[in-house]
């Protein structure tokens, strides 16, 4: 997508032209990160840094259940040791 121009406005608020918030899903009152790269300034919406969470993760995540289920079988595992 080509540059657009945007304004900083009262309080140091950016205003991203409504294309960009429309191709990145982008509605009033969502949540993004700001990240400062040199002297560039990027914005994404916090979902896609959760989303990139999720896949790094996702290969120590137990095949069947959740994490929670595979650690109270072992506790009681542990428990029923002692």
């Amino acid at each position: 997508m080509p540059a657009a121009k945007g304004k900083i406005v009262e309080g140091g608020r950016v205003i991203l032209p409504a294309v960009f918030r429309k191709s990145m899903g982008l509605q009033k009152g969502d949540t993004v990160l700001i990240e400062l790269h040199g002297e560039e300034i990027r914005i994404r919406p916090a979902r896609s840094a959760l989303r990139r969470l999720q896949e790094k993760l996702r290969d120590y995540a137990p095949e069947a259940g959740s994490v929670a289920d595979e650690l109270i079988a072992e506790r009681r595992q542990e428990a029923t040791k002692e």
